[in-house]
């Protein structure tokens, strides 16, 4: 691409966002970035170093740590996409977890936490052509991205989805369920950047769509976006 085009992707978790992503990026040969990654780092920190106590932020304890935090993205050739690096540490896998899912939201509802990895993501745009997805990328991120899309599915379809991609069976549906719905309703009610969809976003509810037809979809959008832009 000779000129910089950032695509943003916001929807409710376990809606397929970074697959999405992930395939809009390889389609098109733009730089995939996974927010919602950045704030699973930080929670991970938090709990191996004792900041989350019985569901509960120590603030003072986690504000004082965010300079020695760092969060990058090492591209894994074999996989053909980028990993997770917390200082230093490949936490790809360690990140995905359901503890780590179930305390993700509190953690990033934390302003100086916010405003640490908005940096960031805005550092990591600058320069490339960049596909993002998170919860506020179109309104607060990338509030001028080229192209915003907004992703949702009903609670129970994403909560069954979630479900099957994890591996500790030991977790009920009944549990993943609540804990999606509990993110649902602090991502859209938190007081600092909650999860909205922008006035100029593209809303695709893919509760009845597969995969395939999705990505036909939304690679037609993308096509004719950029069409038009490269025409004009």
């Amino acid at each position: 691409m000779t000129k910089k085009i950032n695509i943003a992707i916001d929807g409710h978790s376990s809606c397929g966002k970074s697959t999405i992503a992930k395939a809009i990026a390889r389609q098109f040969g733009m730089h995939y970035i996974d927010s919602g990654a950045m704030y699973r780092a930080i929670t991970l920190y938090c709990l191996e170093n004792e900041i989350i106590q019985e569901k509960k932020v120590n603030h003072q304890k986690l504000i004082a740590c965010l300079d020695a935090i760092s969060v990058t993205f090492r591209f894994n050739a074999e996989k053909g996409e980028s990993e997770t690096i917390l200082n230093g540490k490949n936490v790809e896998s360690a990140i995905r977890e359901h503890k780590v899912s179930s305390l993700v939201s509190i953690v990033s509802q934390i302003k100086e936490v916010r405003d640490k990895l908005v940096v960031l993501q805005r550092e990591i745009g600058e320069d490339k052509a960049v596909v993002m997805d998170g919860r506020d990328i179109g309104t607060k991120v990338f509030p001028n991205a080229g192209l915003k899309f907004f992703i949702t599915a009903r609670a129970e379809i994403r909560a069954q989805r979630r479900f099957d991609e994890l591996g500790d069976k030991a977790v009920s549906f009944q549990q993943v369920l609540e804990n999606l719905k509990e993110r649902d309703e602090k991502d859209s009610n938190r007081a600092i950047n909650p999860l909205k969809i922008a006035k100029d976003a593209i809303v695709i509810d893919n509760s009845e769509k597969t995969e395939q037809e999705q990505n036909e979809l939304i690679f037609k959008i993308v096509k004719d976006f950029f069409f038009t832009y490269f025409l004009f």
